[in-house]
């Protein structure tokens, strides 16, 4: 589809241990530039902070010639995409959070769940590391998508920094035009957990998907219509 606009466009920013190309069927439907990060390679990564995270992609979009951004933030992403949007004040304009964790306070991402859960999370991922088996990967992330996907998601998964996990954001939901879609059967981020999560980024709107943790590859064309909906209002 030709670009119409190329002074407004699209970051997205994927959850944990996720490739870009998750997003394949959405960009095919939207008329606007949009720019994919994927995660440093698992070798360079393991001692990454959120910080470094950040700006990576920073630089990536200082690149990047659109003058102005609407973050597209999935899961984790949502982490990163408020220090993104602290960083880049200048340029970002929008944010839409997808099944995304949005700590309060300038929390971390696992400062999201109960305390007795985040804690032994963070033992958990500190002992066994960030990658989780491939039972669960399909039980939370592949819960409605087909096998076929669900084998790339589990041999393409990339594994992350513990910092991502851990480490505070330090900065509260941004003074931008925001959007939650929710996902009312992620597996990954149950309902209770996300109504937390759109109190903590106070949208002005709330969108409602009737899928699991992946709307980009078992809806993606009802989520690329949300995105347009969004960004055609600001254009």
């Amino acid at each position: 589809m030709s670009q119409i606009n190329k002074k407004i466009g699209f970051l997205f920013l994927q959850g944990a241990g996720l490739q870009s190309s998750i997003w394949n069927n959405v960009l095919e439907k939207l008329p606007y530039p949009y720019l994919l990060i994927d995660s440093p390679q698992p070798k360079t990564n393991k001692k990454l902070t959120l910080d470094e995270y950040s700006m990576n992609i920073k630089q990536a979009v200082e690149k990047w010639e659109v003058e102005k951004i609407v973050i597209v933030a999935h899961s984790i992403g949502g982490v990163v995409a408020l220090k993104c949007a602290n960083l880049m004040q200048d340029r970002v304009v929008g944010l839409i959070a997808i099944g995304a964790a949005i700590p309060k306070d300038g929390g971390s991402f696992l400062s999201i769940f109960p305390y007795p859960k985040s804690l032994l999370m963070h033992i958990i991922l500190r002992l066994f590391g960030t990658k989780p088996p491939e039972s669960a990967i399909r039980q939370g992330l592949c819960s409605d998508i087909p096998e076929s996907k669900t084998k790339d998601i589990i041999d393409n998964f990339v594994v992350e920094s513990l910092h991502l996990y851990t480490d505070q954001t330090n900065v509260s939901s941004p003074n931008v035009s925001k959007m939650y879609v929710k996902l009312s059967e992620d597996k990954e981020l149950d309902n209770v957990l996300q109504e937390k999560m759109i109190h903590n980024l106070n949208p002005d709107q709330i969108v409602e998907l009737d899928t699991g943790h992946l709307p980009m590859i078992s809806r993606s064309g009802e989520l690329s219509g949300i995105l347009l909906d969004f960004i055609n209002k600001m254009d």
